[in-house]
């Protein structure tokens, strides 16, 4: 069978193992044994011997196996490449990074390195030479191990001129392929020296490492050689690459130097973050300490403000029993009385009716208070619940804030210190993203649930301003002497205008002339367009005050003086502050005596004594 009928890939494995020196020919300085062969008894003094057993099996008869052929024929191709089959000579070695010899330091070779093909098959065609294509020339020497990088042909202007160039990388493994090239064609004897020699080349191809001589030569070769790369001896490649790393050392000591002063400075930025965290921690316990006194502060003022109401629920109770018995006793004595009138048994039988009814009106109203009593201590103790929930939610996001910020702070150092480290490293910092990345989603599902307490809260305020309502609207009709009532926020009065054409001397047209200047006045108040306010800014809180300069204040006040000006700019503070969009009059439940919006307590206190004094009056 010949060697077309047995896989090529196959043999050039076995091919590439004899190469790589993972099996071995030689089993002494003077015998040889095939690596293949189970027969570790047959050895061979000479090499032409191998060889000879190589080619028997590899082309041999139909006893053998495919695979024992491509195992024979690899080693034949072996023996044929690297080995002298007439002189013995010793094999070409294939070290990794071969040790050049004294002669090839002292020769120049040129760099990158190149090899030289010679003698090209090529063919007259057009009127123009043509040879085989470069690829195919590139497969061929890396399947026998010698990696070059291209092939690349030389042209003329009669086309193709039997020349190639044979590219190997930059590197010292590049320098070991190109002597085993070279030494591939000496053993074949179609080195530099034959293709120079021989008289009669024929279709030999020719090949060998570029060097000085080929460099100076004025051939194509030579142009080729000089455009495309430089003369160095091997010590001055050995030079040249030590310069480089040390070049690199000190560049990537200089990197790490760098790395190392941005991240002591990234760590000192940590440390005053932890400590201006810490201070805000130490800043909000204080203020935790001191909500909660006040907190229990005014608990005890509840507590004390009830427990007054119910003492003198139960006062005003045992008065009104004292009087029924007294009553009662007086009942009595008319019953004794043989004559009374019917005018005083009348009276006592309405007053008697008059006191049950004052009686049951009383028993209402102790349920009513016990059941307003029940309600705050509901509504107290709803607030202190919400109150601790706030406050574990307060501590919670910000437990999470501070671990968020420890994280990232982290994830910062790792990924400047991560740029240039392994992969343990790298796999910190993707724990520590999806650890930063959970802590934020904790985060907003605890905004969440504070919006939710938020709105909560915002019901319960509505719920309060629709009590508030309620009262402003039965507290309508109090009198002005009252110390509790209603006050109409941006209602302008009146009285200083009429005072002040009085004082101008218009006798009785004063109060028509006060009208209609309060009428002009209020109609400038209800006008959303008349804002006489500005800016001011103090200690970094902005607000709103009168502009003085406003042109129709300056005009009121010095035609009619300071207290017309003050009723307006009154009204005007009112407004800005219950209505500035509407503009229109808003009831407010006002303390009289105090000049001051009433709290919905003054309010509720307020009605049970006005209902008190009804209820003795009646009495």
């Amino acid at each position: 069978m010949s060697r077309t009928s047995v896989e090529e890939s196959v043999i050039y494995r076995y091919y590439q193992q004899l190469k790589d020196g993972d099996r071995r020919i030689k089993s002494s300085n003077s015998s040889y044994r095939c690596p293949f062969c189970h027969e570790s008894a047959r050895k061979y003094s000479r090499v032409k011997e191998l060889l000879r057993h190589a080619s028997e099996i590899g082309g041999g008869a139909h006893r053998w196996t495919q695979n024992e052929k491509a195992k024979h024929l690899g080693l034949e191709k072996f023996i044929k490449r690297y080995y002298d089959v007439r002189d013995r000579v010793k094999p070409v070695h294939n070290d990794r990074d071969p040790k050049p010899s004294s002669d090839d330091r002292d020769q120049s070779f040129v760099w990158p390195w190149m090899g030289i093909l010679a003698n090209l098959k090529t063919e007259f065609q057009g009127g123009r030479h043509v040879g085989e294509t470069d690829s195919r020339l590139r497969d061929e020497f890396t399947r026998n191990g010698f990696s070059p990088v291209k092939v690349q042909p030389l042209w003329n202007r009669m086309g193709h001129s039997g020349y190639a160039i044979v590219e190997f990388t930059k590197d010292w493994p590049g320098f070991k392929n190109a002597m085993s090239f070279e030494k591939s064609f000496e053993v074949e004897h179609c080195g530099k020296m034959d293709y120079k020699m021989d008289r009669d080349r024929g279709q030999k191809l020719y090949g060998w490492v570029a060097r000085d001589d080929d460099y100076n030569s004025n051939n194509i070769v030579g142009t080729h050689l000089r455009k495309h790369g430089d003369l160095k001896t091997l010590d001055e490649k050995q030079e040249e690459d030590k310069r480089k790393e040390s070049k690199l050392v000190s560049v990537l000591t200089q990197t790490l130097e760098t790395k190392g002063l941005i991240v002591e400075n990234l760590k000192s930025k940590i440390n005053e973050t932890i400590d201006s965290l810490n201070n805000v921690m130490t800043q909000r316990d204080e203020m935790d300490r001191s909500y909660n006194e006040e907190i229990i502060k005014m608990q005890q003022c509840e507590h004390d403000y009830l427990q007054k109401i119910f003492s003198d629920h139960e006062k005003f109770t045992e008065d009104l029993e004292s009087q029924k018995k007294k009553l009662e006793s007086r009942e009595k004595q008319l019953q004794q009385r043989k004559s009374q009138n019917d005018s005083e048994r009348r009276k006592l039988f309405d007053e008697k009716k008059m006191i049950e009814r004052a009686t049951l009106e009383q028993k209402k109203t102790d349920e009513k208070m016990q059941q307003l009593a029940e309600e705050q201590q509901r509504e107290k103790e709803k607030l202190h619940k919400k109150i601790i929930e706030l406050e574990k939610q307060l501590d919670s996001k910000q437990a999470l804030e501070l671990e968020i910020e420890r994280m990232r702070g982290a994830l910062g150092i790792m990924k400047h210190m991560g740029e240039e480290g392994d992969a343990d490293n790298k796999k910190k910092m993707d724990e520590i993203e999806e650890a930063l990345k959970d802590k934020e989603e904790d985060l907003e599902a605890m905004e969440a649930l504070n919006q939710a307490l938020i709105v909560k809260e915002r019901r319960s305020n509505d719920e309060l301003q629709e009590a508030r309502k309620r009262l402003i609207n039965g507290l309508n009709a109090t009198s002005k002497k009252a110390s509790i009532g209603v006050k109409r926020m941006g209602d302008l009065d009146g009285k200083p205008f009429r005072d002040a054409f009085k004082r101008k001397g218009f006798g009785k047209k004063a109060d028509q002339k006060a009208m209609e200047l309060c009428s002009l006045y209020d109609s400038y108040l209800r006008d959303p367009s008349w804002h006489p306010f500005k800016i001011f800014t103090e200690n970094g809180k902005s607000t709103e005050i009168i502009d003085e300069e406003d042109e129709k204040l300056k005009n009121l006040k010095n035609e009619y003086g300071e207290e017309v000006y003050k009723a307006v700019t009154t009204a005007l503070m009112e407004i800005n502050e219950y209505n500035p969009s509407g503009r229109y009059i808003i009831p407010e439940l006002w303390n009289l005596k105090d000049n001051r919006k009433a709290t919905l307590k003054e309010g509720a206190l307020f009605i049970l004594k006005q209902w008190k004094l009804n209820v003795r009056k009646k009495n």
